[in-house]
C-alpha cells in the first residue's frame, strides 16, 4: 500500500457528507481511478437520496441476513507500477520457446497495425454485443468479413460470426446433427479417432450429458457397422488434417455417411483450405475449428475464435450469432444479427445453444489477418508452413527416422520405438516443444513462425536422442536443405478461388489498414466514447494498466499443452486468482475453465449433476429437475437443457422476488427429482431478495443444491459472499465483475466457485477423454480456457484491494440508486426491495407510456443514440422496459448527462402525447438521424433538423453521428445475407 493511500484515514466510505464535500477529487490510489464518483460528488449523489454516507446507504439497501460478517482477506491494494512489476516478474517464470506441438494450436505472427489498433484498442475491446446494431456497423462489417472469410475457406454458404473453441465447435456441430436429423432418435455420432484429444474429450462428455450416444472409431474407409441399430448412424464428424497431421481423402467416407442418411462435419484447419479441397466440395454439410492460427496469439489456451459453417437449409439450426446484411429507414444496406430467435435469450431451453457471449474480439483479429494478407498472402504463408514440415519430413527420413504418413500439411509424425521421450528432452534443450502421446510416437508441428533453422534444431534433437541411426549431427548439418523440394499433398490440392470480395484485396499497404481500421471504429459507440448503461452486463472501466499485461509475450506465447513446468508464472497467477475469487465469493475453490459465462454454468451444473449420481441411494429416481425463476436469463434455461436436467419455471412475485409458495409447490410435486434451483442475485430485476436465504434453505432441505449465477455479483463484492448465504456453485462473469472487456461481444471468462463437496467435480483435464473418479468433464479445449487475458483480473484485484472492491460496489449500489431517483417521476421504477432502494441497476417501466402515447422502449433506445449512448438493456427482464446499469466507474457528469438526455426524451414523449408531432413523424420515430439524412436537400419532417441532431446544447460540442438510421430486422430475416454483399450494394 502506498503512504498516501495508508493515510486515508477514516475509510471514504463511512466520512459523512460534510466531509465529503470537502475532500480534494485528486486521485489518491487506483481505486480513484477506477471509481467514478468521489469527494463531492459522491456527496451529492448521497444528498439526493437522503443519506450521510455509502455505509448508511448500503446498510438500508442491502439486507443484513446476507452480509458478510468479516472483511475480505485479500492483500494490500498496490499502485500501478507495482502491479505491472508484479507481473512482469509472474511472467519472467512462463519460459517462451518455440512451440512445434500442435494439436489445434499454432504459433503465429500477429501484424502490429491489427494488434495495436484492434486487439489492444479500446475502441474495440470495450464495445459491448451489437444487439444496437445501427451504433455497431463497424464490428459488423468486420464480423461479417469472418463470415465471408470462413464461408469462401470452407466453401459452405453460411458461417456464423464465432464460437469458443474448436472442441466446443465440434460438440455444437454434434447436437446440430442430432437436432437437424429427425425421427432417429437412437441413432449414433460417430466421432473421427483422429479428432483432437480434446475435441473428443469435450464431446463425450456433452453428448453423455444429453444423453445423445457418441461412438469413437478409425475411419479409415468405411463406417463401422451395425451402430444405432435401426436408427444407425446419423452424423459423422471427421478432422482434416487429422491428430496425427494425416491428409486423407475423405470422398469416399462422406459418401458412405450420406448414403446411410447421415450428416457430416469436417472438422478443418482454416489455414490448409488454402491448399486442401474444402469441406464443402467433399459434401460436408458442417465445417468447424479455429482460426486461431489467424493472428491470434496462443494465450496459453485462449481467448481464440472457432467457426462453424453449415450448408443451405441449415442456417437455423446454427448455434451463436450469425451477422446478417439488411436495410436502414432510407434502403441503405446495414448490419445486423440475423435469426435472434435462435438464441438462449429468446428460446431459453429450447435454443440452438446456450451460447452468449462468444469471441467477438478475437473473430475479428481473425477478420483482420485475412483482410491484411488476402488470399495470396494467406497461400504463400500455407506454402511456407508445408514446405517447412516437408522438409523435415525429407530430413528426418534422410537421417533413417520413420515418417508415418505420406501425406500431411503441417504436422509431421514420426516413430521412435522407445525413444519419444529423450526426443521431446532433447528438443527441449534446443529451445523447442515437440509432442509425445506415448513413448514411441514424436509429432512435430509447424506454423508460420518455423524457420529452417528450426528445422534443422529439431532433426539434431532426433539424432542426440539416438532416434536417427543413419545420421551424426556434422552429415545432418552438412547436408540439411540438399534433399531438393516436394509437396505431400499431391491428390488433395484446392482448385477453387477465395477470397474474392474487394475487402481482402483493398488494404495493401500499412496506411490503408490503418485507416480502414479506424474508419471501423469510429462508426461504433463503446466505452471509451460514452457510458454503456447495460443492465445485467456491467460495462465498467477496463484499465490500461489492466489490459497491458495480455500482449507480453511470456504470456501471450505459451502454448496450453506445454509442460508445465514451463508455465510457473501461469501457476501462480491462476493459484493467486483462484484463492482471491474464493475468498470473494465465499466458496472452497475455484476453476477458470469455462471460457465463457454459459460454459461457467454448464459446468456448475454439471458438477451438480455428478455430485447426486455419486451420492444417490440406491434405486433412488435421478435428481434431473432444474428449478429456474420466470425471470432469469434465457441462458440458465439452455444450460440446464445441454447438463440434461428438465427445467420446471418457478413464479415471481410483483416485486420481482421468487415467490416463495410457487416454489414450495414445486418442491413438493418434484422433490426427490429435484437437482438444483439457479437463482440470480440480486435478482435480475435489480434488487436484492430478502428471502434468499429461505430459498437456499428449502432447496437444501428437499435434497437439492442451489446454483447462484454470479451474473450481478458486482453488487455483491465485499459486502456478501454467496458461498455463505447458501449458494452450492456460482458461475463468475470475469468480463463483467472483474474488468475483462467485453470485445464487442467476447471474449469472456466464466469461472466457477463451489463447496467443498463440489470439488470433485470440477471441470477436469481436456487431454483425458474418460475422466477419472473424482475428475469432472471437460468443458473447453484447453485446462486453463482464456488463460490469456486472466492477468486483467488477477491485477483489477490487486490494484483494488478489499477496499477499494468494497467502495466499488457500495458506488455501484449509489450510481444505480441516484439514477433512478432522478428519473422516477419520468419513467417509474418497475422494482425496488428494501427501503425503496434497488441494488446496482434499475428497470424504467415504459409500459405505461407505451399504452398512452405508442412510444416503445425501442423508440428510446434509438433515440438515446442521437444523445450519443448506447441504449440500456431493453425488454429483459420485463418486456417493454429499460433495464440501467450505471457501474462505478462512471462518474458524476456522465451519469448526469445520461438523466439529462432520458429527461428530454421524456419531453418529446410529451410532445407526442400533447398532438405537437404525429409519433410515425417524430424524432423518436425517426432515430437514429445521420448526417446524411439531416443534410439532404428536401426535409419534410414536422420537428427541425436541430431536433434531431441537436436535442441539447452539449451535443454541439461533442457529437457521436450514427453511420446509419433505424434497421429493417424483419428484412433482414426475409432475405437472408450472411457474407460481404457486393460493392455496387453500397452505390446510392
Amino acid at each position: 500500500m502506498t503512504d498516501l493511500a495508508a493515510a486515508r484515514t477514516p475509510a471514504l466510505t463511512s466520512l459523512p457528507i460534510d466531509a465529503l464535500a470537502h475532500r480534494t477529487d485528486a486521485a489518491v490510489d487506483f481505486a480513484d481511478r477506477h471509481i467514478g464518483p468521489r469527494g463531492a460528488e459522491t456527496a451529492h449523489m448521497l444528498a439526493q437520496l437522503g443519506y450521510e454516507s455509502l455505509d448508511a446507504l448500503v446498510d438500508a439497501a442491502v439486507p443484513a441476513t446476507i452480509r458478510a460478517e468479516v472483511p475480505l482477506d485479500l492483500p494490500a491494494p498496490r499502485s500501478e507500477p507495482e502491479v505491472l512489476a508484479a507481473l512482469r516478474a509472474i511472467a519472467a517464470k512462463n519460459t517462451v520457446m518455440t512451440q512445434m506441438i500442435g494439436l489445434g494450436y499454432s504459433d503465429t505472427i500477429t501484424p502490429p497495425v491489427i494488434r495495436r489498433n484492434v486487439l489492444e484498442s479500446p475502441a474495440w475491446y470495450t464495445a459491448y454485443t451489437p444487439y444496437q446494431p445501427e451504433i455497431s456497423q463497424g464490428r459488423l462489417e468486420a464480423m461479417l468479413n469472418f463470415q465471408t472469410m470462413v464461408a469462401d475457406l470452407t466453401a459452405l454458404p453460411i458461417a456464423n460470426a464465432s464460437l469458443l473453441d474448436e472442441a466446443t465447435a465440434v460438440a455444437e456441430a454434434a447436437l446440430l446433427m442430432r437436432r437437424a436429423v429427425k425421427g432417429r432418435p437412437n441413432g449414433v455420432i460417430v466421432l473421427d479417432a483422429e479428432c483432437l484429444p480434446q475435441t473428443i474429450a469435450v464431446t463425450l462428455g456433452r453428448a453423455q450429458a444429453m444423453g445423445v450416444p457418441v461412438v469413437v472409431a478409425e475411419l479409415t474407409d468405411f463406417l463401422p457397422a451395425g451402430l444405432g441399430g435401426d436408427d444407425g448412424v446419423i452424423g459423422v464428424v471427421l478432422q482434416q488434417p487429422g491428430r496425427s497431421g494425416v491428409v486423407r481423402d475423405l470422398r469416399g467416407i462422406v459418401a458412405q455417411a450420406k448414403a446411410a442418411g447421415a450428416l457430416v462435419t469436417i472438422a478443418a484447419d482454416l489455414l490448409s483450405l488454402t491448399l486442401l479441397t474444402p469441406p464443402g466440395e467433399l459434401g460436408a454439410d458442417v465445417a468447424v475449428g479455429s482460426t486461431q492460427r489467424f493472428g491470434v496469439p496462443l494465450f496459453y489456451g485462449g481467448p481464440h475464435a472457432a467457426y462453424m459453417a453449415v450448408r443451405t437449409g441449415l442456417e437455423r439450426t446454427l448455434p451463436g450469432r450469425l451477422v446478417g446484411v439488411s436495410v436502414d429507414a432510407d434502403g441503405a444496406p446495414a448490419y445486423r444479427l440475423a435469426l435472434q430467435t435462435r438464441e438462449q435469450h429468446i428460446r431459453r431451453e429450447k435454443a440452438t445453444s446456450n451460447i452468449c457471449t462468444a469471441q467477438a474480439l478475437l473473430a475479428i483479429v481473425a477478420s483482420m489477418y485475412a483482410v491484411y494478407h488476402g488470399p495470396d498472402g494467406l497461400r504463400a504463408i500455407a506454402d511456407r508452413v508445408h514446405d517447412r514440415a516437408d522438409l523435415l519430413a525429407r530430413e528426418l527420413r534422410g537421417a533413417g527416422v520413420a515418417v508415418e504418413h505420406d501425406a500431411f500439411f503441417d504436422t509431421v509424425r514420426t516413430r521412435v520405438p522407445g525413444r519419444a521421450r529423450a526426443v521431446v528432452a532433447a528438443a527441449a534443450e534446443r529451445g523447442i516443444n515437440l509432442w509425445a502421446d506415448d513413448d514411441d510416437h514424436v509429432q512435430v508441428a509447424c506454423d508460420e513462425t518455423t524457420t529452417p533453422a528450426h528445422v534443422l534444431a529439431v532433426v539434431l534433437a532426433f539424432v542426440a536422442a539416438g532416434a536417427a541411426p543413419d545420421a551424426d549431427p556434422v552429415a545432418v548439418t552438412d547436408g540439411f536443405g540438399l534433399a531438393g523440394h516436394g509437396t505431400s499433398i499431391p491428390d488433395q490440392h484446392r482448385m477453387t478461388d477465395y477470397l474474392t470480395h474487394p475487402v481482402f484485396h483493398a488494404h495493401r499497404s500499412e496506411t490503408a489498414m490503418l485507416r480502414y481500421l479506424r474508419r471501423l471504429g469510429d462508426k461504433d459507440l463503446a466505452l471509451d466514447r460514452s457510458m454503456i448503461p447495460l443492465g445485467s452486463c456491467t460495462m465498467k472501466l477496463n484499465a490500461t494498466t489492466e489490459m497491458e499485461p495480455i500482449s507480453w509475450p511470456e504470456f501471450a506465447s505459451i502454448h496450453p499443452f506445454a509442460p508445465r513446468e514451463q508455465a510457473a508464472g501461469y501457476t501462480e497467477l491462476i493459484g493467486d486468482l483462484t484463492a482471491w475469487l474464493a475468498e470473494i465469493t465465499g466458496y472452497a475453490a475455484v476453476s477458470v475453465q469455462p471460457n465463457a459465462g454459459s460454459q461457467g454454468e454448464f459446468a456448475g451444473l454439471l458438477a451438480i449433476r455428478g455430485f447426486h449420481r455419486a451420492t444417490a441411494a440406491p434405486g433412488a429416481p435421478a435428481r434431473d429437475v432444474c428449478l429456474i425463476p420466470a425471470s432469469a436469463h434465457g441462458t440458465n434455461a439452455a444450460s440446464a437443457a445441454l447438463a440434461g436436467l428438465r427445467v420446471v419455471v418457478v413464479a415471481t412475485d410483483a416485486d420481482g422476488s421468487v415467490q416463495l409458495d410457487d416454489l414450495v409447490a414445486k418442491l413438493a410435486t418434484h422433490g426427490d427429482r429435484v437437482a438444483a434451483i439457479m437463482i440470480t442475485y440480486p435478482s435480475t430485476h435489480g434488487v436484492y431478495e430478502e428471502h434468499v436465504r429461505e430459498v437456499c434453505a428449502l432447496v437444501h432441505a428437499a435434497g437439492g443444491q442451489v446454483y447462484i449465477d454470479g451474473a450481478n455479483l458486482n453488487a455483491l463484492v465485499g459486502l456478501a459472499r454467496p458461498g455463505e448465504f447458501g449458494g452450492d456453485v456460482s458461475h463468475l462473469n470475469l468480463h463483467k465483475t472483474f474488468c475483462i472487456p467485453h470485445g464487442g461481444g467476447g471474449p469472456g471468462v466464466g469461472p466457477i466457485a463451489v463447496g467443498a463437496h463440489l470439488i470433485p467435480y470440477l471441470p477436469g483435464d481436456p487431454l483425458v477423454a474418460a475422466p477419472a473418479a473424482g475428475q469432472g468433464t471437460p468443458v473447453s479445449a484447453a485446462p486453463f480456457g482464456s488463460a490469456g487475458i486472466l492477468p486483467i483480473s488477477w491485477a483489477y484485484v490487486a490494484l483494488m484491494g478489499a477496499d477499494g472492491l468494497r467502495r466499488a460496489t457500495e458506488t455501484a449500489v449509489l450510481g444505480a440508486n441516484y439514477i433512478a431517483s432522478r428519473l422516477t417521476e419520468h419513467y417509474p421504477v418497475l422494482y425496488t426491495g428494501p427501503n425503496g432502494l434497488v441494488a446496482h441497476e434499475c428497470i424504467l417501466d415504459l409500459r405505461p407510456i407505451t399504452k398512452a402515447t405508442g412510444v416503445t422502449a425501442e423508440d428510446v433506445s434509438k433515440r438515446l443514440m442521437d444523445y450519443g449512448f448506447h441504449a440500456p438493456t431493453v425488454s429483459f427482464p420485463v418486456s417493454g422496459t429499460l433495464m440501467v446499469e450505471p457501474t462505478e466507474s462512471e462518474d458524476l457528469a456522465e451519469v448526469d448527462r445520461f438523466i439529462d438526455a432520458m429527461i428530454a426524451i421524456r419531453g418529446e414523449i410529451d410532445a407526442v402525447a400533447a398532438g405537437r408531432w404525429p409519433l410515425a413523424d417524430s424524432p423518436l420515430r425517426g432515430a437514429p438521424h445521420t448526417a446524411a439524412a439531416l443534410t439532404a436537400d428536401e426535409w419534410t419532417k414536422p420537428y427541425s433538423r436541430e431536433q434531431a441532431a441537436y436535442p441539447i446544447a452539449a451535443l454541439r460540442a461533442d457529437k457521436y453521428w450514427p453511420p446509419v438510421r433505424r434497421i429493417d430486422s424483419a428484412h433482414g430475416d426475409r432475405h437472408l445475407i450472411c457474407s460481404c454483399p457486393p460493392i455496387e450494394a453500397y452505390e446510392q
